[in-house]
């Protein structure tokens, strides 16, 4: 995370001369919020990696930062054509079912691990809700602002515990890498949710699962089960449907 974040930054202002940005109170206010949202939603998830089993919590924190987003968009007034009354259940259904590993029904996780996963997808909500609210003429800066505060974060947390972070080094390139495709990522949401509703964006973003489980495949030759193949269905599917709406 200390590497990951100030990468994401850099990328960030390196695209500033493309999209722009404008400083406005709003965008620095929602950026901030975003930013904090995105520390917390970093620290809450790889430490609920690192208890597991993913093969249980990954649909829970995924579903958590989708039904959020949902019901916030819901509120402000967003309509859901016929197609995305359709689309929007078989997507949330696809998200648990390409998420959930072979062994899910035979591991129950701890408490802490619940409240930690219910925390990260929560997180990630907020964060997503607050990129979302930001104007839609800032340009990145929500963006810019959000990830200089995730990194201040990051590093001061950091500081106060360098004493438990241990001698080993880091991968300095993954950790760069993460940071530079999270902070991508974080783009495309943007630009998605600036042209497209918040509850429909946000339940496909929460599709990323679908992704990691076609490159474990392909990458690490991992096999992909019964219950993901009729996820990646109901997920294509469900994309169908939605891009309807």
């Amino acid at each position: 995370m200390m590497i990951a974040a100030p990468a994401s930054l850099a990328i960030e202002l390196l695209l500033w001369p493309v999209f722009g940005a404008s400083f406005s109170t709003a965008a620095l206010g929602w950026g901030a919020a975003a930013g904090v949202a995105s520390a917390a939603a970093f620290a809450l998830l790889y430490r609920t990696l690192a208890i597991g089993p993913m093969s249980v919590l990954s649909p829970v924190t995924a579903l958590v930062s989708a039904v959020l987003p949902v019901g916030v968009g819901l509120v402000q007034g967003e309509r859901l054509s016929a197609a995305g009354l359709v689309g929007l259940p078989l997507a949330l259904v696809a998200v648990v079912l390409v998420s959930a590993g072979h062994r899910a029904r035979s591991v129950r996780p701890s408490r802490t691990a619940l409240l930690l996963t219910f925390g990260a997808g929560a997180a990630i909500a907020l964060q997503l809700i607050c990129l979302h609210q930001a104007p839609s003429d800032s340009g990145l800066a929500p963006l810019i602002i959000g990830r200089a505060v995730s990194s201040v974060v990051t590093l001061t947390a950091a500081g106060l515990l360098h004493r438990r972070l241990g001698p080993e080094r880091p991968a300095f390139a993954l950790s760069a890498a993460a940071g530079v495709l999270d902070s991508l990522a974080n783009l495309c949401f943007l630009l998605a949710a600036r042209s497209g509703d918040l509850a429909v964006v946000a339940v496909i973003t929460a599709l990323y699962p679908a992704g990691t489980v076609l490159l474990a495949r392909g990458v690490l030759a991992e096999r992909i089960h019964r219950g993901q193949l009729v996820g990646l269905g109901t997920a294509a599917v469900a994309v169908s449907f939605l891009a309807l709406t």
